[in-house]
């Protein structure tokens, strides 16, 4: 028994690559009972490598009714929020991908019933969850870089062949395009760094690919401190990147890579003498397997075993797609 839980019952809809992921971070002790996905061939396929003895239905609703504790749900956008919704009425536990809906407005429905409910919803922000993510914060919360200043970030990848044609750049389906799938990421990390904000500004670019969403977002983000977060996440970064910088009156932070093809994970902490000039430097690496999706997996159990909201919760996605709302105010996606 791990996490102080004893072994959960789990059911997954949605057997693509991030679920997959999802049930190989389960534990030992827990037991996937049943899977769907729109391709029953993809949900027989993971069951037979992955899951031996997990039932492959045929109607995602079938998983709920199945006689689990809790769902995992990694399907497109236009279905998450449906979906959890259903999970909760049906008193389980859910684990959902984020952005958890396509808009704030079917977020936030899903807010209140989680606490009518009492059940836990955690919401797939895995970014909090990689090592050099989680050693960056808790040298925060120490102290180690002084009061927070600002932070600043940059995420991308260059998509490939066909790229405008994949449900992500379809508006119905995905609600919006980069500054939902990667610049959620860094709205989320910056609002856990540095609070809530407050002026939310930015630009949304349609640079090269030919969609009806934006393939570019460069935000300004401040609380009402005055600290800033300035981010720019891109599907026109031709080499992978991700890059997230914690600036702070003592020192600076910067995380380097993800791990795969955004390069080897690096932390690099920036110590100020009392004379500044060069500062004192020490750069952690993590060379190893990514274990984030295990990590915020446990996360999940430990939250239910609590009794506490999780860190990546229904509330912070709500919270990142209200910023995000703000940001698609007024602006018009160009014509496909």
């Amino acid at each position: 028994m791990s996490a102080g839980l004893p072994g959960m019952r789990v059911g997954l809809i949605g057997c693509g690559l991030i679920g997959g992921k999802r049930v190989a971070a389960l534990r030992p002790e827990d037991r996937l009972v049943a899977v769907q996905d729109r391709e029953r061939g993809r949900a027989e396929r993971l069951a037979g490598t992955a899951a031996p003895g997990a039932q492959v239905v045929g109607h995602w609703q079938e998983v709920l009714e199945a006689g689990i504790d809790a769902v995992l749900i990694a399907v497109t956008h236009d279905h998450l929020a449906p979906m959890t919704g259903a999970a909760l009425e049906a008193g389980l536990h859910v684990l959902v991908e984020k952005p958890a809906g396509r808009h704030v407005d079917e977020i936030t429905p899903l807010v209140a019933l989680a606490a009518r409910m009492g059940r836990v919803v955690k919401v797939g922000y895995n970014h909090r969850f990689h090592p050099a993510v989680r050693e960056a914060k808790r040298l925060v919360d120490a102290g180690e870089v002084g009061e927070l200043l600002f932070v600043r970030g940059r995420y991308g990848h260059g998509g490939r062949v066909g790229y405008e044609k994949e449900w992500r750049c379809r508006p119905e389906i995905s609600g919006g395009g980069e500054l939902i799938d990667q610049g959620s990421h860094l709205i989320d990390l910056s609002r856990w760094f540095l609070g809530e904000f407050s002026v939310v500004q930015g630009h949304l670019d349609t640079a090269f690919w030919s969609m009806p969403v934006e393939d570019n977002c460069f935000l300004s983000l401040r609380t009402a401190t005055g600290r800033t977060a300035w981010l720019h996440a891109s599907w026109s970064e031709w080499k992978n990147l991700f890059c997230f910088e914690i600036y702070g009156r003592t020192g600076k932070l910067q995380i380097d890579g993800l791990g795969g093809s955004y390069g080897l994970e690096r932390l690099s902490h920036y110590r100020m003498s009392p004379a500044m000039g060069p500062p004192e430097t020490l750069i952690r690496e993590y060379p190893f397997p990514d274990e984030s999706w295990r990590e915020e997996y446990l996360e999940f159990i430990r939250a239910i075993a609590g009794g506490r909201e999780p860190s990546g919760s229904i509330r912070d996605a709500q919270a990142v797609m209200a910023i995000v709302a703000e940001l698609y105010r007024g602006h018009s996606f160009p014509a496909s």
